[in-house]
């Protein structure tokens, strides 16, 4: 049986998704994250060394990160939910799996650590400097990268209604939790109406709305 150490408002969200969307039966660990810190809590340190969501357990398998979970899972059913070998579909699949984590994340990881610096409790008299160097950094390069990076997406789903092409693929699984952020945190809206259709399209799929029940609250699904 599968087991997901599932950390609540974490990446372990699309990987419940996932699962329900393959099918296959799975159970449910849960972690509550610190409500000082927002980090994980030391129990998962028990079944990864880095303490970090998401990670599986299958048998005697441990399998952590979420790209490298969906490839072990979609090997694991005979490579349901990724086009074939050699398309050109199949080179997208590959592109946006590995976008969402080595490219789309990075700066909106980066936005939460500033949007935290300028709102944290420090003494007066830095907070005027803290705050004006953590706003000339979003304006400067933060915001522009995910600018940057939103046109693009948009742009790529102007010619086609899924990531990797015409069928719905793991990709599009990976790919959830940066727009979602977005949407929540970076100013994803109807302005880029292709994205805004994705998240709509992605948010009524059985397979999501059951992945939310069994899953618990999850604030990046925006309903």
């Amino acid at each position: 049986m599968i087991t997901v150490h599932h950390l609540n408002d974490s990446r372990s969200q699309r990987v419940l998704w996932l699962l329900e969307e393959l099918g296959l039966p799975y159970e449910i660990k849960h972690y509550q994250r610190d409500r000082q810190t927002m980090l994980a809590p030391p129990e998962l340190r028990a079944v990864h060394p880095l303490g970090k969501s998401p990670v599986i357990t299958d048998g005697a398998v441990t399998v952590a990160e979420s790209g490298a979970i969906i490839e072990y899972l979609v090997d694991r059913e005979g490579g349901r939910l990724r086009p074939g070998p050699g398309t050109p579909e199949f080179l997208q699949y590959r592109y946006w799996l590995h976008f969402a984590e080595g490219s789309a994340m990075s700066p909106l990881l980066m936005k939460l650590v500033f949007d935290k610096v300028a709102s944290a409790p420090m003494p007066f008299f830095v907070k005027p400097v803290a705050r004006g160097i953590s706003a000339q950094v979003l304006k400067s390069f933060v915001m522009p990268n995910i600018e940057r990076q939103l046109d693009f997406m948009e742009a790529e789903l102007a010619g086609r209604p899924w990531f990797a092409g015409t069928e719905f693929s793991a990709a599009d699984v990976q790919m959830s939790f940066p727009l979602e952020a977005a949407a929540q945190r970076a100013g994803l809206d109807a302005s880029r109406p292709k994205l805004m259709d994705w998240l709509q399209r992605i948010h009524s799929r059985p397979a999501y709305r059951k992945a939310l029940e069994r899953g618990g609250p999850y604030s990046f699904a925006g309903d």
